[in-house]
């Protein structure tokens, strides 16, 4: 299941959105976001879907690829729907037990998944097609202005570009781990709740271990190879804007428009 995670990976290929400055793609995921939370409706997630689905075509992607990391979060997603399934009030639609599903309930729970999932989606697709140098140099551009107020910028995106980047390396690692204490006879899918619960210390302990060993290893390289933060610092590749940059941006900017338009004449 860890290994299906493909938030974090970069998938190599040659595609339109491969070549876009990554500063496009990053307001371009912010923007997508945030066009989720103002579609209210079924007509809203559409129109938000076939603008994720174009992405996916440009992007050259494989789309089983795309779909495939969407099975690490499918317990997350479950438990959400599942949640606004009986703890949404309204008119009663299923009743057992003690347990009532609404037609509110219904209708939330539906969009809440499909927000969710296009949320995952969507900020997948931006690292599919960023490298994690792109990604830290395209953050560190946008909080620019940030550093009027003496904000380490560049520290900042380093470390949530490395964060992302730990994200498959760590997952990678954990499937390993639950491997190899499942060939010494641990058990993970038997018992209650709390005996699972507590048969997942032989894997995280171990795991903290790794994370811990590699962030050491990464700041004695970064140490040899004469880091010392963002001072004195040139970039071999410079970010411009180009005319597809541009292009991008009116696309963008003509899509949270039409989101806008869907939320009030639908």
């Amino acid at each position: 299941m860890f290994r299906e995670i493909t938030l974090g990976q970069y998938y190599q290929t040659d595609s339109v959105l491969h070549r876009l400055d990554p500063r496009v793609k990053v307001l371009g995921t912010l923007v997508y976001i945030i066009s989720l939370f103002v579609v209210k409706d079924f007509a809203g997630y559409f129109y938000a879907g076939i603008f994720l689905g174009l992405l996916i075509v440009l992007s050259n992607v494989p789309f089983r690829y795309v779909l495939h990391g969407m099975r690490g979060i499918l317990m997350l997603l479950a438990f959400t729907v599942v949640f606004n399934l009986f703890l949404t009030p309204g008119r009663p639609l299923v009743h057992f037990w003690k347990l009532t599903i609404t037609y509110e309930g219904v209708d939330f729970a539906s969009k809440m998944a499909i927000r969710l999932t296009f949320l995952i989606i969507g900020s997948t697709m931006m690292t599919l097609t960023t490298t994690p140098n792109q990604l830290t140099d395209a953050l560190e551009s946008l909080m620019g202005p940030l550093k009027v107020l003496h904000v380490p910028v560049h520290e900042i995106a380093m470390m949530m570009s490395i964060a992302l980047r730990f994200i498959p390396i760590l997952t990678e690692e954990t499937d390993k781990i639950k491997k190899a204490q499942m060939a010494r006879g641990a058990d993970f899918e038997s018992g209650r709740l709390t005996a699972r619960v507590r048969s997942m210390v032989p894997i995280l302990v171990p795991l903290f271990v790794s994370a811990f060993r590699r962030a050491n290893d990464l700041a004695l390289a970064m140490e040899a190879r004469c880091y010392r933060g963002s001072e004195g610092r040139t970039r071999m590749k410079p970010l411009i804007y180009r005319r597809k940059d541009i292009a991008a941006y009116t696309v963008l900017a003509v899509y949270f428009a039409g989101a806008i338009a869907v939320r009030v004449f639908f």
